[in-house]
């Protein structure tokens, strides 16, 4: 195994956070409602895993070290799991687990409904992530992954579907999102090892 270190750190890094927002929910010092701040943080967190994750590529090609590589897998499986506490923490701390309030819910916030949509992507991902899945897929494995793109569209939406009153924090995320899109376009995603390979050049010359 690859950088045990580091992929050890990373496993802690994304570990920790719903620990902690989980016993300060329990300490209540999470403020007057801590079930829906606790919904907030899984939420949020689980879309800045997936931007890590989705930078995973792009700092690769500008970098070259084979360490962001080795925990790709790893960020989209927390990513994924993120939005599963995200879910059960909604359905525990504003549902209260009471099915029949989710109807009604659902007609109330319908970005609930893109919430679901991004969540059953992640899924496909999360269960597809394995080789013997990429050893079947094929060349479809690749085509289905780009999906991540649309799943993170999706939780944008569902973002700011929320914080319509302050937009300011979701122009951020939507921007770094915005970016790695680009990024990923064909000219620039080819652009971008010639140009490390440039600068390799030049410096060995130096």
């Amino acid at each position: 195994m690859r950088y045990p270190l580091w992929r050890a750190g990373v496993f802690l890094a994304a570990m920790v956070w719903p620990l902690l927002w989980l016993y300060q929910a329990w300490e209540d010092v999470l403020g007057p409602d801590p079930g829906k701040v606790l919904v907030d943080r899984l939420g949020l967190g689980a879309l800045v895993l997936l931007l890590i994750a989705l930078s995973i590529t792009p700092l690769h090609k500008l970098i070259g070290w084979a360490g962001w590589i080795v925990v790709r897998r790893q960020l989209g499986l927390w990513c994924f799991a993120y939005v599963v506490l995200h879910l059960s923490a909604y359905l525990a701390f504003i549902l209260g687990f009471d099915w029949s309030q989710l109807g009604v819910e659902l007609r109330k916030r319908p970005y609930i409904i893109v919430g679901v949509l991004g969540f059953l992507g992640l899924l496909a991902l999360a269960v597809t992530s394995n080789r013997y899945s990429q050893r079947r897929l094929g060349s479809r494995w690749k085509k289905l992954h780009r999906l991540a793109y649309v799943i993170l569209g999706l939780g944008l939406l569902h973002m700011l579907w929320i914080v319509r009153a302050d937009l300011k924090e979701w122009v951020i995320y939507a921007s770094i999102g915005a970016l790695l899109l680009v990024l990923r376009l064909p000219p620039l995603a080819r652009r971008i090892p010639r140009l490390m390979a440039k600068k390799d050049s030049s410096a060995k010359k130096a």
